[in-house]
């Protein structure tokens, strides 16, 4: 049976809040960003890793063939930090249960294209990110390359 989806906010108040959420540029991917930079590290910021599937990674490192996403504890329902909707409940589940399908799918299609992927829950600390990040283009960069080119152009 399909889930019914509310086709409208639950309220005035919940429609601007959902409206004013951000799809980029959030204050926890700028903070990730920022420490990934420092590391002297070179990316493309909201690009589809593979042109031909709709999926934006937050980070891209093409030549090292690194993609980084930052999931919202929320969107994509953190174990530690997720918390159930009061109001449409059963519609919030259901999206972020369609969420974390399509996460497990963009990891498959992506991983089965050559690709590394690196999720990042929006509350893991910017520089322990970075770090883990910086770990994999270094590896990867030198594996793909046979040099340590880390900057794309």
């Amino acid at each position: 049976m399909a889930v019914q989806r509310p086709t409208r906010a639950s309220s005035e108040g919940a429609r601007k809040s959902m409206q004013a959420n951000r799809g980029r540029d959030t204050k926890p991917e700028l903070a990730l960003r920022r420490a990934v930079h420092a590391l002297g590290l070179r990316y493309r910021v909201s690009i589809r890793p593979l042109p031909s599937i709709r999926r934006t990674a937050d980070l891209v490192f093409t030549r090292a063939k690194v993609a980084v996403f930052m999931d919202g504890c929320f969107w994509h329902g953190c174990p530690e930090h997720h918390t159930k909707s009061a109001t449409n409940a059963e519609y919030w589940a259901e999206k972020v249960r369609r969420n974390r399908e399509r996460d497990a799918e963009t990891d498959r299609l992506l991983t089965e294209a050559g690709w590394r992927v690196i999720r990042i829950w929006e509350h893991d600390t910017p520089e322990a990110s970075a770090n883990v990040i910086a770990a994999e283009v270094h590896g990867r960069s030198s594996m793909v390359n046979g040099s340590s080119q880390l900057f794309d152009t």
